[in-house]
């Protein structure tokens, strides 16, 4: 069977041009099996992984639509609606539409919470074809006469299982109420819960299901790993880690936001550049620190599960977890910041005594056992009470403490509280957790300049 391409597709020239430029040859799988349909008009029900190419899939048919059927914008009225769960989010589409649509005349503008409304007022005052939002800011702006969604022709939902994690799902309903019943309607997500599913099957007209990859999967040239350390012993095994050369951006994973605030003050006063990124921070502070670590002046980058689908960063070289999420399917979003297209990874995991259920729930997803790491100075022992048996036969399930480095590149292929911008999903302060084990005599100072 012949690869398809880019040419392939019934794309305008503009398209075609905004593609060679970006030097795009041969679409992903989600894109080559969703830009067909989407051009068709045809409503779709898309399932891939984190990094493997969603938001072209869904932009550079919009695109053809808008060049297509070239009309002028109407004040507060979009014709596309694109729903996003977190600011980042929003914004790294907002910034593919403009990529893609360079040699487009189209307009667009991307409101989000946390900042002033009144840009975002006057953006859609003049009239913008495509409409980027967070469902919080969305909603308070048509609940001030805004914004009207009766001359809506194509909406899309992108990320729709985190819209149900986050609790986004009653303010969704409220907004899809508000649609035409003749529209496009199109609804992306990196896994496919039975909630999402359903949901999806009530709001959806007839749609495509396309499937890049399996439900839940993770990139295979990602190395994964998982380190038993105790509570205690989790930031002097972190600092040792991120001595080691071979680090080029690394992303790491705390359950809270105050922990990740803690963890980035210990990494400064060690010498390493490193900051935070959580739902209490502003938009303007979100959007500087997004940049320093795009940029490579700030390497190490502190982040809670807010961020797990909103940093589009290349060259991410490790994802650190140094708390196990709550949610077994954030594990996958996580490592899917890095090995993106194309390029490989390593994930590591940080596990104590009261994660390992979490851990096996992890594997259960994942269907896989994660290699175990023991050459590290802080190895604690598993609790025999929980069982790490294989959860299936696929590859890359055997226990091992040996091979390379932790390290070392391998080449190759509920609801929770709302944060500023009407999202869910980040505790603020250290619950979630039962009491942790203290930390020994000659730590202790070191635990209490961290908290």
């Amino acid at each position: 069977m012949t690869t398809p391409t880019f040419s392939d597709f019934a794309l305008r020239p503009a398209l075609q041009r905004a593609i060679a430029e970006e030097q795009y040859t041969a679409p992903t799988p989600i894109q080559a099996k969703a830009i067909p349909v989407l051009l068709d008009g045809r409503d779709l029900l898309g399932c891939s992984q984190t990094g493997t190419g969603k938001t072209a899939a869904f932009a550079l048919p919009i695109l053809n639509h808008l060049d297509t059927n070239r009309r002028a914008a109407q004040p507060k009225a979009p014709r596309v609606l694109v729903l996003a769960p977190t600011r980042e989010l929003a914004t790294q589409i907002g910034d593919s539409f403009a990529t893609y649509g360079r040699h487009v005349q189209f307009r667009q503008t991307v409101i989000v919470g946390g900042v002033n409304q009144n840009p975002q007022v006057r953006a859609l005052a003049r009239g913008v074809h495509i409409l980027i939002a967070t469902p919080g800011r969305l909603l308070d702006l048509m609940g001030q006469g805004f914004v009207q969604l009766d001359q809506l022709e194509i909406f899309v939902v992108d990320e729709a299982d985190r819209m149900l994690d986050l609790g986004f799902i009653p303010d969704l309903k409220k907004i899809i109420a508000s649609l035409p019943a003749k529209r496009q309607s199109i609804f992306f997500s990196a896994t496919m819960p039975p909630k999402v599913a359903e949901l999806a099957e009530s709001l959806l007209s007839t749609p495509v299901c396309v499937e890049a990859t399996p439900v839940s999967s993770t990139v295979d040239r990602i190395v994964q790993r998982v380190m038993y350390v105790s509570q205690s012993d989790k930031r002097p095994l972190l600092d040792e880690l991120l001595k080691q050369p071979g680090i080029d951006r690394v992303l790491i994973f705390t359950r809270t936001k105050r922990r990740a605030d803690a963890v980035a003050r210990q990494l400064q006063r060690n010498g390493l550049k490193a900051d935070a990124i959580h739902g209490d921070k502003s938009q303007t502070a979100r959007n500087r620190i997004l940049a320093g670590f795009r940029s490579g002046r700030v390497p190490v980058l502190v982040a809670t599960d807010l961020a797990a689908r909103g940093i589009d960063v290349e060259g991410i070289s490790h994802v650190i977890n140094f708390d196990l999420p709550d949610e077994p399917e954030s594990y996958v979003h996580r490592i899917g910041r890095t090995g993106r297209a194309g390029a490989s990874g390593i994930a590591l995991t940080f596990c104590d005594a009261e994660e390992q259920k979490l851990l096996k729930a992890i594997e259960k997803v994942i269907q896989r056992t994660l290699d175990v790491d023991t050459k590290h100075a802080w190895h604690a022992e598993p609790s025999a009470q929980v069982s790490r048996r294989p959860a299936s036969s696929k590859p890359g399930g055997r226990r091992s403490g040996g091979g390379k480095p932790a390290f070392s590149k391998r080449s190759g292929s509920g609801s929770a509280p709302r944060s500023s911008d009407g999202s869910r999903g980040e505790s603020g302060s250290q619950g979630g957790r039962a009491k942790r084990n203290g930390p020994p005599r000659s730590r202790r100072r070191f635990a209490r300049q961290s908290s």
